[in-house]
């Protein structure tokens, strides 16, 4: 019965390009116009056409993972290419739509993090051995989306080039107070209070994060002037003239939404200027991948910006700006890839053959989905003065030869 619902699945799914599955049987079956390069995958395990049917993207995911399912050649990036570029066009057949309707009414439960979760949601991810970011992340450990403003750019030239474009959103002068939600590794902060003359308070739920963050402080001789804390953004206090916070409100939850905004307004000098730089999609509000929301981000999840404004305006800050970036994120995603397998044996060592198909499955999964599936960043600039920022966008592209992007410390 599962073998014969799987197949009614995949004929509605799967409408362009090559594709063959063998089932634990030993049937094969094929799908698709026969266009584009040959994917085959195989079935090892009498379970996975029961679990494809009922949670494509789990099942999917853990059978990669364990090694049920296996694709020929290993060509997962052609793999989930043919996939994402068929769901993306052809959606989910009638008979599943149930299944998506409840996913999408458990996601305010699944999203819900208050401090406690949200520590432990941040630990899953972000406190892995250290050894592993530097694998595939630029020199700078920025772990989000570059701006590759030259399609020529390396990732180190293109991460320094995101914190550039936010840095001159900000607007910020020497010795204003910045506030830097989700610091990370430090890089941004370490940025502004380096070559801005910022004073910068970090605040990120990370042990791993906080100690590095600060570690680099010191050796930078910067740590009077950007500190990081162990600290829940909810708990901070105080004024700021500029806050900004890159890649984590992916992380807040839609349940905490209004929290979050209200937490900026309240936070921000009445002239100050806040940026948030967000993963978002381009679709209606859905919910998270439970593969993703399992093995990579738990609680996490990509707003649309409906969700994101609906937020913003009950409170007293002005969209001064936004803007969208749409292929950034997947050529960064392709450079982490790039830079991960390059690197394999060392992650191997680390953890284990299966983390590792993990790790690519993720890379790659992401990548395509920015790609093919209408997955962009999202930057809102807010704040309660709507004066705050010039009226036009010219000061965002100066040329960097200018004086006037000489380092505001020296």
């Amino acid at each position: 019965m599962w073998a014969r619902i799987l197949d009614r699945f995949l004929t509605h799914l799967i409408r362009d390009g090559d594709f063959s599955v063998t089932l634990p049987d030993g049937q094969t079956r094929h799908y698709g116009n026969g266009e584009g390069a040959r994917v085959a995958v195989t079935l090892h395990d009498p379970a996975l056409p029961r679990r494809l049917v009922l949670n494509p993207e789990m099942a999917v995911g853990e059978g990669y993972m364990d090694g049920t399912l296996t694709i020929e050649d290993d060509d997962l990036y052609g793999f989930l290419t043919l996939a994402i570029r068929n769901v993306a066009r052809h959606g989910q057949p009638w008979f599943r739509r149930p299944l998506e309707t409840l996913r999408r009414a458990g996601r305010r439960l699944q999203q819900f993090n208050p401090v406690p979760r949200a520590r432990a949601n941040v630990a899953h991810h972000y406190d892995l051995s250290g050894e592993l970011y530097d694998l595939f992340l630029d020199a700078d450990r920025q772990y989000s989306c570059a701006y590759f403003a030259r399609p020529d750019m390396t990732l180190d030239e293109a991460q320094e080039a995101k914190k550039r474009h936010i840095a001159e959103k900000l607007q910020i002068e020497k010795g204003m107070r910045v506030l830097d939600i989700g610091c990370g590794w430090g890089g941004m902060g370490l940025t502004l209070a380096r070559d801005y003359g910022a004073d910068v308070t970090g605040v990120t739920l990370s042990t791993e994060q906080h100690a590095m963050a600060n570690a680099r402080a010191e050796k930078a001789g910067l740590a009077d002037r950007a500190r990081f804390l162990l600290k829940d953004y909810r708990d901070v206090t105080g004024k700021f003239d500029r806050i900004v916070s890159v890649g984590m409100f992916e992380h807040v939850g839609v349940p905490h939404y209004g929290t979050y905004f209200e937490k900026i307004e309240d936070l921000l000098t009445d002239t100050g200027i806040a940026l948030v730089h967000t993963i978002g999609r381009s679709h209606p509000p859905a919910a998270t991948s439970p593969w993703i929301a399992k093995y990579i981000f738990p609680g996490g999840y990509v707003p649309a910006l409906s969700e994101v404004m609906a937020a913003v305006e009950p409170r007293r800050l002005v969209a001064t700006d936004i803007e969208v970036w749409r292929l950034h994120y997947a050529e960064t995603l392709k450079h982490w890839h790039d830079r991960f397998v390059a690197n394999i044996d060392k992650a191997r060592a680390l953890y284990d053959e299966r983390f590792c198909r993990m790790w690519r499955y993720y890379l790659i999964a992401c990548e395509l989905t920015f790609r093919h599936n209408a997955q962009v960043v999202f930057q809102v600039q807010l704040s309660p003065d709507q004066a705050a920022v010039p009226l036009t966008r010219d000061y965002l592209y100066r040329d960097p030869s200018r004086a006037d992007y000489a380092r505001a410390a020296e």
